[in-house]
């Protein structure tokens, strides 16, 4: 089991920046998929980034691609998404999961999620 902890949300301008980390613990993440997701008021959830713990391997939904950048500290077991020129878009609740480590990361299935962390850009 991997339990999943995020942190970094909060209210930004547009154009600004956040810094998401999502802190893992229970077992080796060495085997594993971890990813960020995003669900805004009234729509469905949806794929943000992920990266191949073992390999570094990075993936990003269109949406963000240029903008995001998600990275791991194998040290600290946390995986961080650096968001850059956000714009009122990317206000959602942005949640971390983990999957096993061949996952296709935009369909799933994940395994575990945290709780989520909130992201408001203003205009």
């Amino acid at each position: 089991q991997v339990q999943l902890v995020e942190s970094g949300g909060g209210l930004v301008q547009a154009g600004g920046s956040l810094r998401l980390s999502c802190a893992a613990s229970g077992r080796s993440l060495s085997r594993l998929t971890m990813g960020w997701f995003r669900q805004a008021p009234g729509k469905e959830r949806e794929f943000v980034a992920a990266i191949r713990w073992g390999t570094g391997t990075t993936y990003y939904a269109d949406s963000v691609l240029g903008r995001f950048t998600i990275s791991r500290d194998i040290a600290k077991n946390t995986v961080d998404l650096q968001m850059n020129n956000l714009n009122l878009e990317d206000t959602a609740v942005y949640y971390c999961a983990s999957g096993p480590y061949a996952i296709r990361v935009g369909t799933g299935p994940w395994d575990y999620w945290g709780q989520g962390t909130q992201v408001t850009v203003s205009s």
